[in-house]
């Protein structure tokens, strides 16, 4: 099978095939749940504009322009939590295509989910955009947890969550 990265064999689209069909874009996030036997730690959002005052995951953010996902959630988990967590433990949970009901642009979202149970260092907040970080049994889930989140999250802990999930169309 040939590497992913095979150099000169991968080719781009050409400029009028992108204009004709590049209307549409995803914007692919990375969420990490830090999961310590049967609890998981969140993070409440604060001053973001989105869902604040509600539980989150542990980290979570964008995907940059030319970074993997697995190395965006590594980047996010240190950037939000300061601890370091290794690409290669990484759980994949599901791979959500999410939108909201205003169909704008910016609604499109690949979102990819990931548990860890190994990371080095200990959780704390880093960042102004969460105002607490606080530890849940996997059972008992605060009542005002992002709602695509508690999807995921539930749906891996039930078992049986697909590997690829829609949310919200």
């Amino acid at each position: 099978m040939p590497a992913a990265n095979d150099g000169d064999a991968r080719q781009a689209y050409p400029e009028g095939y992108a204009a004709a069909h590049g209307g549409f874009a995803l914007i692919p996030a990375a969420y990490v749940f830090l999961v310590d036997a049967d609890r998981v730690l969140l993070q409440r959002r604060e001053a973001t504009g989105y869902y604040d005052g509600w539980w989150a995951a542990s980290a979570a953010g964008h995907v940059e322009f030319g970074e993997t996902v697995t190395a965006g959630a590594v980047r996010e988990v240190l950037e939000e939590i300061g601890v370091e967590v290794d690409e290669s433990t990484l759980e994949p949970i599901t791979a959500m295509h999410r939108t909201a009901p205003t169909g704008l642009p910016v609604d499109q979202r690949i979102d990819l989910f990931f548990a860890a149970r190994s990371w080095r260092g200990i959780p704390s907040l880093q960042e102004e955009k969460a105002s607490a970080l606080e530890w849940f049994e996997l059972d008992a889930l605060p009542e005002r947890l992002v709602h695509h989140e508690r999807f995921a999250l539930e749906g891996w802990r039930d078992g049986g969550l697909p590997a690829i999930t829609t949310f919200g169309f």
